[in-house]
């Protein structure tokens, strides 16, 4: 990022073709548009909203900042990976605590937070002056809502106090000082509570809206943001709610999960939409719908990756803690001797001769799923599973327990134990620990379920676990629990932002 602003300001974009499934992508390019002559129809309503949605997609902008960068490569479940040290070494520099302030990966995510909030905020500023359907309206102001608080949220657990960009932001409020982490988090419930009040159920959607924001996505991400603050009874009840609505299960088989048939299937509750047909190029892909994540995992060789996001022996061997061989591991994981789709078996000669023992799997694509037109890379199709049911079922143990409902904490852990178990008797048996060893059984769980989904190091952070955990690699209570600001924007801004403590 070379502007000196705080904020990167992006004219409104809608470049999405249309997909099977995915059709609330499909957009028409604003032509011969300006600000006065826009936001005047529900044609309009609808375009904003959708532009809005686009920084979900973000993730080479111009930098990588993958979720699974900060929630996996940054715990002890996966190493950075790559061709070696020098590949992507500022990772390296992250990973083992030793990051500087002013990395591209830190700059890209600030900027593609704060381009999605503006996004959202043009949103809440221009369309309650459209004339148009009321229902339509209000959901267009939930989904946008929505939005803005992801959007804090990433930046709140990453960053502490930040910014708050809550309006379209003149040019002479760009310098405005960082806001406490718990007023960023009281706009975040604010939005959510409106965004869940606005917002119809799952199953109030048309199909050519599936993987539009959802009432339960907008509660569930209020639950994970209360036990962010350690609201255990307001977190309890809200993915409660979520459980009793019945718009969501837990899929059968958990093997299922991750093949682009089981995208946006009964268990999904907020899933970041991809598809492999946008014909975007490297580095260019703001108005991209493809998602990176495929070839940046996939390992090298025959198999045409990347080879990022390596599990640790460490996280693999928790899969056999309990005795035996975790059924979600061959969902979670390759190992030697394993078929990595239609792509080839993997030998450690086959990926050029790394030394890996595993690879991830979660975003796996396969050969015959590869875009059809432009690069395939930059095309990869996979969702972002973001929010899964079992991740609620796991949020409202966690909280349960925490609010000494002991009972209600052990039905939640122990009915996603059971969808592993599956019917393979004598495995996972339920779980009947009380106090610290329920706690501890449910975070373990949390690190088994939701693997490589880039969760585990913000679970040990929020949890107060990171020193124990993470002290070995590094880690420092008080400092590595929030990310350096980057420093450009500490520059950018005289100094109104001030860095986090630790850093220099």
């Amino acid at each position: 990022m070379k502007q000196h602003k705080l904020f990167i300001i992006i004219a409104l974009a809608a470049l999405f073709p249309s997909a099977c499934q995915k059709d609330f992508l499909d957009r028409k390019q604003i032509v011969g548009s300006s600000e006065e002559n826009f936001y005047r129809t529900q044609a309009d309503a609808i375009a904003a909203v959708n532009a809005a949605y686009a920084p979900l997609q973000f993730e080479i902008s111009p930098a990588g900042h993958f979720r699974w960068i900060w929630g996996d490569i940054m715990s002890d479940d996966a190493v950075k990976g790559g061709s070696g040290d020098n590949d992507a070494n500022e990772l390296l520099q992250l990973e083992t605590f030793h990051g500087p302030t002013n990395t591209e990966n830190l700059e890209s995510e600030w900027s593609a937070d704060y381009e999605g909030i503006y996004r959202a905020n043009v949103v809440l500023e221009r369309v309650p002056g459209i004339e148009m359907d009321a229902t339509l309206k209000t959901r267009i102001l939930g989904e946008a809502h929505f939005i803005r608080a992801w959007f804090f949220y990433n930046l709140v657990t990453m960053y502490g106090g930040v910014p708050l960009a809550d309006h379209v932001l003149m040019p002479s409020e760009y310098n405005i000082p960082r806001a406490d982490a718990a007023q960023v988090w009281a706009l975040i419930e604010s939005d959510l509570q409106t965004a869940a009040s606005s917002l119809p159920l799952r199953s109030g959607y048309a199909l050519e809206d599936l993987g539009r924001i959802t009432k339960g996505a907008a509660q569930a991400l209020l639950a994970k943001s209360y036990l962010w603050q350690k609201r255990w009874a307001e977190a309890e009840a809200v993915a409660n709610e979520v459980i009793l609505s019945n718009e969501y299960q837990l899929v059968t088989d958990y093997a299922t999960i991750f093949t682009q048939q089981g995208e946006n299937n009964v268990e999904s509750v907020f899933e970041i939409q991809y598809m492999n047909a946008s014909g975007g190029n490297w580095g260019k892909n703001n108005a991209n719908e493809g998602s990176f994540t495929p070839v940046f995992q996939r390992a090298r060789g025959q198999f045409e990756g990347f080879g990022f996001n390596i599990p640790t022996e460490d996280f693999v061997q928790e899969f056999f803690k309990e005795g035996f061989e975790d059924p979600r591991l061959k969902s979670t994981v390759f190992r030697v001797g394993d078929a990595m789709g239609d792509r080839g078996i993997f030998t450690k000669d086959a990926t050029g001769g790394f030394s890996y023992d595993y690879y991830p799997k979660k975003y796996f694509t396969y050969k015959n799923e590869d875009a059809t037109l432009g690069d395939p890379n930059p095309n990869g199709g996979t969702n972002d599973r973001v929010i899964r049911f079992s991740d609620v079922l796991l949020m409202h143990a966690e909280a349960a327990a925490q609010n000494s409902n002991e009972t209600g904490a052990r039905t939640s852990l122990n009915r996603v134990r059971a969808r592993a178990r599956g019917n393979t008797p004598g495995i996972l048996p339920d779980i009947t620990a009380s106090g610290q060893a329920l706690l501890d059984a449910i975070y373990r769980e949390r690190r088994i379920e939701l693997g490589l989904e880039g969760h585990r190091f913000f679970d040990l952070v929020r949890t107060g676990r990171g020193q124990a955990v993470l002290g070995p690699l590094g880690y420092q209570e008080g400092t590595h629990n929030l990310f350096p600001i980057p420093q450009s924007q500490v520059q950018a801004t005289n100094g109104a932002i001030r860095q986090n403590p630790g850093y220099n």
